[in-house]
C-alpha cells in the first residue's frame, strides 16, 4: 500500500538508445504530483551487478545506464522520489544490451549514439564560431584601416592648415634688407 503523502510510481517506462555498453531509460509522472527527484534500481540478471542511481532535485524524467556489460540481461525499476519519500517501484523492465558488432537498423535513425550526436554539433558549433570570430576580425581590420585612412587625411590636412598660418604673408611682413637685416623705419 502507498504511503497517502507518497508520489505514485513512475509510469511508461522504456529503454531506448540501446548499444552494447549503454542505454537510456525515460518514465512518465502522473500529472499534479510534486516530484523531486526518481531512483533507479539496475540489476544483471544473473545476478553479478546490481546498480542503485538516485537524483534529488531534478525534473529529469530520463537517465543513462552507463558502463553495462555487452550482451547481457537486465532489469530496472523507477522510483519517483517526492518531498515525504519515494514511490512504489515502477514494473520491472527487462533489456538485453547489444554485442560490439552489432548494428542498429538503418531504418532507425533517430536512436543514433547520443555522444556522436553530440560531437557532430559541437564541430558545427566550432565551424560557426569560427566563421563568426573571422568576420569579426575582418570588420576590425576595416574599421582600423578607414580610422587610419580618416587620421592621415586629418593630419594632412592638419599639417597644411600649420604651414599656412606660420608662413606670413608677404603684405604684413616686413621688408628686408638685401644684407638679410630689418629696415628700421625713421
Amino acid at each position: 500500500l502507498a504511503h497517502p503523502d507518497r508520489p505514485p510510481s513512475p509510469v511508461n517506462v522504456t529503454v531506448t538508445q540501446l548499444k552494447a555498453n549503454s542505454a537510456t531509460v525515460s518514465w512518465d509522472v502522473p500529472e499534479g504530483d510534486v516530484v523531486i527527484g526518481y531512483a533507479i534500481l539496475q540489476q544483471r540478471q544473473d545476478g553479478q551487478m546490481q546498480r542503485f542511481i538516485r537524483e534529488v532535485n531534478t525534473t529529469n524524467r530520463a537517465c543513462v545506464l552507463w558502463d553495462l556489460a555487452e550482451d547481457a540481461d537486465y532489469v530496472i525499476q523507477v522510483q519517483s522520489i517526492g518531498l515525504y519519500g519515494e514511490s512504489q517501484a515502477s514494473k520491472r523492465v527487462h533489456f538485453r544490451t547489444l554485442k560490439e558488432t552489432d548494428r542498429l537498423p538503418s531504418n532507425s535513425s533517430n536512436q543514433e549514439d547520443i555522444t556522436m550526436e553530440g560531437l557532430d554539433k559541437d564541430r558545427q558549433l566550432q565551424t560557426g564560431e569560427i566563421i563568426i570570430i573571422v568576420a569579426v576580425l575582418l570588420m576590425w581590420a576595416a574599421v582600423i584601416a578607414l580610422f587610419c585612412r580618416q587620421y592621415d587625411i586629418i593630419k594632412d590636412n592638419d599639417s597644411n592648415n600649420n604651414k599656412e598660418k606660420t608662413k606670413p604673408s608677404s603684405e604684413h611682413s616686413t621688408p628686408e634688407r638685401p644684407s638679410g637685416g630689418l629696415l628700421r623705419s625713421k
